[in-house]
């Protein structure tokens, strides 16, 4: 009987997918732990804050706290994972490979726009999962998620199709952080899961297309993945640079629609409107000392072209500045106060 093309495919790419483990030292876990976690205390005692078992913590001091999956790209060790999974600046991160040899990462990148990282593992001779196209994925192509969690549910493996392409959500990495917006992903309804998260999605060629990202909770079948052409660019970076270079303009903004530009009474229904996307931008719609803040934009401003292209809900700036680089001039027509006007800005490293 011939065997199955999903099967084929689970069993050349298995072999290139890790788990990464998370750790941290025992005092940082208990400094982390809720203020309000406590425990009863024996015989009429009072209660006590609640502690980490000590069977939990290893010689070091140090707690396994969580982890996600990568998969190797390159045989000399470079591993593709999530930027959310290697986040925290606080923790150590440790590789596991599909024959249970485990070594220390070093974190080479995190891009600043999409949850992609790069980590180095000391070895050689590794088995790699090999870069496709996303550029070429159609509706209904047969796709499959791999990952491992923490050595736990280790080779976990669902299938699916491709559900939608260039997908945007808003999406946040821990529940205390502010939401991203993450754009140009890849839909499937294979399962991608808190285990698989950072483990490739492959189509049947055994090609990796994606970087398993994020779920929807509360809904069923409905994953999501970052195009691999966006990490292959960072690969590219790294091999270049020894860093991942991303263009930047400096500018927060809204993209305004129909019912935006309703709601706030604006004169146009297409463009960037130039404001803080959030608390923690301070106030900040233009970065002070950015490409934008030379250009002369302001906050209020409506960024109505970019590159000579109109901008919409469905081409905002971010997009356009994926295909650029640093160093790039971008034209941009921009309305202030019922006026239009044009202005120039050279894109600068994002840091």
């Amino acid at each position: 009987m011939a065997q199955s093309p999903i099967i084929s495919t689970i069993k050349k790419v298995m072999p290139a997918v890790v788990s990464i483990v998370i750790s941290k030292h025992l005092e940082d876990v208990e400094k982390e732990l809720p203020k309000d976690l406590f425990v009863p205390g024996k015989d009429g005692e009072s209660a006590q804050k609640f502690h980490i078992p000590e069977m939990l913590v290893d010689k070091r001091g140090m707690v396994q706290v969580g982890g996600g999956s990568g998969f190797v790209v390159e045989s000399g060790g470079l591993i593709l994972t999530n930027k959310h999974v290697i986040g925290d600046p606080k923790a150590e991160y440790t590789v596991v490979l599909n024959d249970d040899r485990k070594f220390s990462a070093k974190i080479l990148s995190r891009d600043p726009i999409n949850d992609v990282a790069i980590v180095k593992i000391e070895t050689k001779g590794l088995p790699v999962v090999k870069l496709g196209d996303a550029t070429k994925l159609e509706l209904g192509e047969q796709v499959v998620a791999i990952g491992n969690a923490l050595g736990i549910f280790k080779n976990t493996v669902s299938a699916g199709i491709i559900s939608g392409l260039s997908r945007a959500i808003m999406a946040q990495a821990e529940p205390d952080a502010p939401p991203q917006e993450m754009r140009g992903l890849i839909q499937t309804d294979a399962a991608i899961n808190v285990g698989n998260s950072g483990g490739p999605l492959v189509n049947l060629n055994g090609e990796a297309v994606g970087v398993n990202a994020a779920i929807v909770f509360g809904a069923q079948n409905i994953g999501f993945a970052i195009p691999i052409n966006a990490a292959g660019r960072d690969l590219d970076d790294i091999k270049k640079f020894g860093r991942i270079k991303r263009p930047f303009l400096g500018v927060r903004y809204m993209m305004i629609d129909d019912n935006l530009s309703q709601k706030m009474n604006l004169s146009v229904s297409y463009g960037a409107l130039v404001m803080p996307e959030g608390p923690q931008d301070m106030g900040h719609g233009i970065v002070p000392g950015s490409p934008a803040a030379k250009a002369g934009i302001k906050e209020k401003d409506i960024v109505l072209e970019f590159a000579g292209q109109k901008l919409d809900r469905n081409h905002p700036i971010q997009d356009f500045l994926e295909n650029m680089n640093v160093g790039d001039e971008v034209e941009m027509l921009v309305l202030r106060n019922g006026k239009q006007f044009r202005t120039k800005a050279k894109l600068s490293e994002r840091t």
